[in-house]
């Protein structure tokens, strides 16, 4: 009889959206229910992460932003979620947050889940290989390979720089270059 009864509440929650959730009192749902505020405490506008960035900074640009929450760790832990989102809030909405005794629990696992990020990371090689799209202009090519070349390890100077941008570039683009400066040099001889 009492395999029958649950069986039935376990129904009647499957029908009520409840699947695999034991209640949705506030206790039950709030990750950190004991956090306390510090006096004058007001949460920051966090930049958000969505998982395609290096997990660390994404922990340092979080920590810089709640300085004045003192060693308050679980309220760290707390509001972590806030400056996630997509996959890597999904994430973290999923952990078992009592495994989570002190921040750094809670901030290896974030680095463990998200640590491909660093070995994924570009190098010389796939800058090279990193080409125009026919939709994009030069200029927005160049933004969007500026960018991942900033996140070579080890940073590369100015002459590597230029080297890997022109290894990357195609045929077509030396020829628009040559007609820039043959039609800038006419204009000015005129």
């Amino acid at each position: 009889m009492t395999q029958r009864v649950n069986s039935l509440e376990h129904q009647l929650k499957n029908m009520q959206g409840l699947a695999g959730q034991k209640s949705i009192a506030f206790k039950d749902l709030c990750m950190f229910p004991d956090v306390h505020f510090p006096l004058g405490f007001k949460i920051p506008k966090f930049g958000k992460y969505d998982r395609h960035d290096d997990p660390i900074s994404q922990l340092k640009r979080y920590c810089n932003q709640l300085i004045g929450a003192g060693r308050n760790e679980e309220l760290l832990m707390a509001y972590f979620v806030e400056s996630l989102m997509g996959v890597a809030s999904k994430w973290f909405m999923d952990q078992d947050t009592s495994r989570w005794y002190v921040w750094d629990d809670m901030a290896r696992a974030f680095v463990k889940q998200f640590q491909y990020n660093n070995y994924i990371a570009p190098n010389r090689n796939s800058l090279s290989n990193l080409k125009k799209k026919p939709t994009e202009s030069y200029r927005e090519y160049a933004i969007k390979w500026r960018e991942q070349a900033a996140r070579v390890k080890p940073p590369m100077d100015d002459h590597g720089l230029i080297i890997v941008f022109l290894q990357a570039q195609e045929p077509g683009y030396f020829q628009s270059m040559m007609s820039v400066v043959a039609t800038s040099q006419a204009r000015g001889g005129a």
